[in-house]
């Protein structure tokens, strides 16, 4: 089944001509789902029927779909007298197909749904997660390329012009930790202690649901096009009891999964979509899944991260990595300690957003 899919709307029929080819195409796909994100990382989740986007299709690309600040988080900016909040389609991402395996369709493919990433729009002004991430984005690389260009003795370093410096790009890749557990299944504290304090679970073998839940979360990033690069168990859990019938019972462990950079918007929706496709996946094996980053007080946390990259694109198409040292005495180049002094200089802004402390 999974090779019958299409997992992904291909760039050519991001339009309202050929969207409509598309779907004709694809009478498994019942539904739309325009995606905003809120200031709390909140993904907005509906369906809107093929029936109705197909002849609302013109006021929705402009804009036409609506909420009320009820539904997102937008403190101090959405009000009850004044909450309607746009979605603006986002045509610059990838829109993935959702697939509820637990309804197959007539032609004994699953019923899926388009998530169409956007931007939530209020009074005329863009107030989201989504908006947040691309206007940092391009004042950064702005202002980068203002100093590079100005630092004469970097650029004699690495052996360019100014000339030939064509832009500046970020990427992101990810690390997502999180728990895995057997539904109210009971696992003293103690025990996760002693199992982390003797590293009984780190980097070993999955075993039953969990390996095949891992297994299976890797093949459908692949189908994704996230380009997994692996799966692997992490510092805290214990082993599962084998019942007398040979299944693993009150399951607790952690597991990390990985996957390949890309730019910085299409890597957080990425995230975003990963973590529910995960959810699903465990949840059909009768496991539950949690990404809070502090589960249980003394217990490993889920470090979910994102590795952040800076080159510098030349206009004969070679790559330089911005953070990389050029001289072997150094690790890393002086903007690498830049970005990492300024990481320590602005903690105090930045804790809210990644520390669960």
């Amino acid at each position: 089944m999974l090779n019958s899919l299409t997992y992904s709307v291909p760039e050519i029929y991001k339009n309202k001509e050929n969207l409509r080819t598309f779907l004709i195409k694809h009478p498994e796909i019942k539904f739309i789902s325009i995606v905003g994100v809120d200031f709390l990382g909140n993904d907005t989740d509906e369906r809107i029927p093929i029936e109705y986007f197909l002849t609302n299709m013109d006021n929705i690309f402009r804009g036409g779909v609506q909420t009320d600040g009820s539904s997102v988080h937008l403190p101090n900016i959405s009000a009850l007298n004044d909450a309607k909040v746009d979605f603006i389609i986002d045509f610059d991402t990838n829109w993935y197909i959702d697939y509820n395996f637990d309804y197959i369709f007539s032609n004994n493919l699953p019923v899926g749904t388009i998530r169409i990433p956007a931007f939530l729009k209020h009074n005329g002004r863009f107030y989201c997660s989504r908006s947040v991430l691309a206007n940092t984005v391009k004042f950064v690389e702005r202002e980068i390329l203002k100093i590079i260009k100005n630092d004469n003795d970097f650029l004699n370093q690495i052996k360019i012009d100014k000339d030939d410096i064509s832009d500046i790009t970020f990427t992101l890749g990810t690390e997502l930790e999180f728990w895995v557990r057997t539904p109210a299944s009971k696992v003293t504290v103690d025990e996760l202690a002693v199992s982390q304090m003797l590293k009984e679970s780190y980097w070993k073998r999955t075993r039953g649901e969990v390996r095949s839940g891992l297994e299976e979360s890797l093949i459908l990033l692949q189908k994704y096009g996230f380009s997994p690069e692996m799966g692997h168990k992490e510092v805290g859990g214990i082993k599962g009891k084998i019942t007398r019938s040979g299944t693993i019972a009150d399951t607790m462990e952690q597991l990390e999964i990985d996957w390949h950079y890309n730019t910085p918007r299409q890597a957080a929706d990425n995230e975003l979509y990963a973590r529910i496709l995960i959810k699903e996946v465990f949840r059909r094996r009768g496991l539950e899944v949690t990404f809070n980053a502090k589960p249980l007080r003394g217990i490993a946390g889920s470090g979910e991260h994102m590795h952040i990259g800076a080159t510098l694109k030349l206009k004969s198409g070679a790559m330089v990595n911005l953070f990389d040292s050029y001289d072997i005495l150094n690790y890393m180049s002086k903007y690498g300690y830049g970005a990492l002094m300024g990481i320590l200089k602005n903690w105090d802004y930045i804790n809210p957003f990644i520390s669960h402390s």
